[in-house]
């Protein structure tokens, strides 16, 4: 009765309570709005799949066969594979230890004078078989295997905050990186488009030349333009063949041509998200794994401090002994035992206490972490936000300036072509042209950039709709047996 009462109360006691501080979610200091709000914005936007308020039927296929075929997130899955194993095996701790024995052993022993050469050793041979089952069962009496377990599960929910963030950067990524393609080619068709106007100036500079109209200095003066712009159209053909291939990347393909879709003047710029500052805590899978990190650290102090106390052990052995085969199965076979272990430290020469001090020491930086991923989101989608206002007026004044630059261009060659002014005037105009419609082109993509920094920055429930909707590889559960 006083061994059973004994055994009651240790079980009683396992799972009363856990050394080492609960996790209490750090208080953070939220803006109540932000700063640079506009009042036109989607109520529901980031529960969306934005990218499809582009209005371009490529880059949404695009985006599909990158959650498909995209290898950064195919080891994201294979990361979330491993720490459910790890959080498998350690949860295992909790529960008895079973295993199996088999012994058997064949031998003489020694004469009785310990002379095995003795004439006189009569010593018969000696035959011994086991056949058994043990177990080992420590009793998380202080919490230490619970914390731990604690800690592996914070690790598991890390691994898939971090997949959902290689599906946010994913598709931010692939949106930024198809529009940065759709203005180069823009930029390319801008640059043959005025070399092509710049070479039928350079055949009547050399035909004006020719007869006598113009001086040299016009033909070289219109030559050196004509080169100069020229020389941007391999550039630009440079630039996309790399972006093409940044692409084929991101979608897990070998480099290859990537087809298009609208142009930058059909794309559609998608409504600017709504959300308060604290839904970011919700929405951000960094956050969300900056947490995780820091409810494993938390849980890691208390893994530490128990090593402290004793650590307490119920072994058990049962099964069937015999010196002959024959009789193995017999009831007089039979044996058992049952019994208990208690290990405690006495010196350890600070080490212990070392891995107490570190341990702490990582829940701080894990505790700065969380804070620190909390207001760089914040400046994120502040960013965004003044990005997405002041690039409008950017491209209001850039069409405005271009419709100008035309002008002036028009004006030019009518009164060169009178007489009134000189060539240097009609080659500033085109140069002028040009950088316009260049800048204009810049100041678009830049717009686009920053709708999609917004989305990016606010995170949303599309993620979770687009990992469910992904034909990705899916994470067995711990297993339980053997």
């Amino acid at each position: 009765m006083n061994k059973l009462m004994v055994f009651s109360l240790t079980a009683l006691l396992t799972g009363c309570f856990k050394i080492g501080p609960d996790y209490i979610r750090p208080e953070v200091d939220v803006p109540k709005a932000w700063r640079f709000a506009e009042s036109d914005v989607g109520k529901n936007a980031t529960d969306l799949k934005w990218w499809e308020q582009l209005g371009d039927p490529v880059l949404n296929r695009l985006v599909n066969q990158a959650v498909q075929g995209n290898l950064d997130l195919k080891i994201a899955v294979a990361n979330i594979e491993q720490f459910m194993g790890q959080y498998g095996s350690t949860r295992a701790n909790l529960f008895p230890q079973i295993s199996g024995t088999t012994n058997y052993a064949h031998g003489q022993p020694e004469s009785a004078g310990g002379d095995p050469l003795s004439s006189g050793n009569n010593s018969q041979e000696i035959n011994y078989t086991r056949l058994g089952a043990g177990m080992n069962w420590e009793l998380d009496v202080w919490g230490r295997l619970r914390r731990a377990n604690e800690a592996a599960r914070a690790d598991l929910f890390a691994q898939e905050a971090i997949k959902r963030a290689v599906i946010l950067t994913l598709v931010s990524e692939l949106a930024q990186t198809y529009i940065t393609l759709r203005e180069l080619d823009k930029n390319l068709e801008i640059t043959q488009s005025i070399v092509k106007n710049l070479g039928e100036e350079l055949r009547i500079a050399n035909s004006r030349f020719i007869e006598g109209y113009s001086s040299e200095l016009e033909l070289e003066q219109a030559d050196s333009e004509y080169q100069r712009r020229s020389a941007f159209i391999p550039l630009y053909e440079k630039q996309i063949a790399i972006t093409e291939n940044a692409l084929n990347v991101l979608l897990g393909h070998n480099p290859a041509p990537i087809p298009r879709g609208l142009s930058l003047d059909e794309l559609k710029l998608p409504v600017v998200p709504a959300g308060l500052p604290s839904d970011l805590l919700a929405q951000r899978p960094d956050i969300q794994q900056a947490e995780q990190q820091l409810i494993a650290a938390n849980a890691r102090i208390g893994v530490a401090r128990s090593q402290y106390f004793p650590k307490i052990a119920l072994t058990g052995d049962v099964g069937q002994m015999s010196t002959q085969v024959a009789t193995l199965f017999t009831p007089g076979a039979n044996f058992w035992s049952v019994g208990s272990s208690l290990l405690t430290p006495i010196f350890t020469a600070g080490k212990i206490a070392g891995q107490i001090q570190s341990a702490e020491a990582t829940q701080k930086a894990a505790v700065s972490n969380y804070q620190r991923s909390i207001i760089s989101g914040f400046r994120e989608f502040e960013n965004a936000l003044v990005s997405t206002d002041k690039t409008k007026v950017q491209i209001e004044k850039q069409s405005k300036r271009l419709h100008a630059v035309q002008n002036y261009f028009n004006l030019s060659r009518i009164r060169y072509d009178e007489g009134y002014t000189d060539y240097i005037t009609v080659l500033d105009s085109i140069r002028q042209l040009f950088d316009a419609q260049i800048e204009l082109v810049q100041t678009q993509s830049a717009s686009f950039t920053a709708s999609i920094n917004l989305y990016r920055a606010m995170g949303g429930g599309w993620i979770v709709k687009e990992d469910k909707a992904a034909n990705l590889p899916k994470t067995k559960e711990a297993a339980l047996f053997p």
